[in-house]
């Protein structure tokens, strides 16, 4: 873990705090190579290659998070529930999103402080995908 200089954090964006467009394509590209092998979750990706998904979540987090806007000058808003809405997003599918995710995330090995919010953020969204009762 690298210590950031408190007076820098201030000046910075998170995604810039925790590395940029590199850590966003590595926090991604290992969240769908779990994907990739889920049986649950790996049906809601109709493309048989999960390259463009990947860069699809990969511009959409950087933007999230301070990045460029290049998600939304290819795709507009983001409208994450209305994207969503053909799958059954249900709470197995959820635990098994957070779960792939939790792996990605605990490899970047942020600043704990980073760590938190990014985890706060990805249970929270993962929490508001859900469309079908168990």
């Amino acid at each position: 873990m690298t210590e950031i200089p408190r007076d820098t954090l201030q000046e910075q964006t998170f995604y810039e705090q925790v590395g940029g467009e590199a850590t966003f394509r590595r926090l991604v590209h290992r969240f769908y190579e779990g994907v990739a092998g889920d049986e649950l979750l790996r049906p809601m990706y109709p493309e048989e290659d999960l390259g463009p998904a990947e860069e699809r979540f990969a511009l959409f987090l950087m933007q999230y998070w301070g990045g460029p806007r290049t998600y939304s000058d290819h795709r507009g808003h983001p409208r994450l529930r209305m994207r969503h809405a053909p799958f059954r997003v249900d709470r197995a599918a959820h635990d098994a999103w957070l779960s792939h995710m939790r792996v990605a995330v605990d490899e970047l090995e942020l600043a704990p402080e980073h760590e938190r919010q990014l985890w706060d953020y990805m249970t929270y969204a993962a929490a508001s995908m859900i469309n079908t009762a168990d």
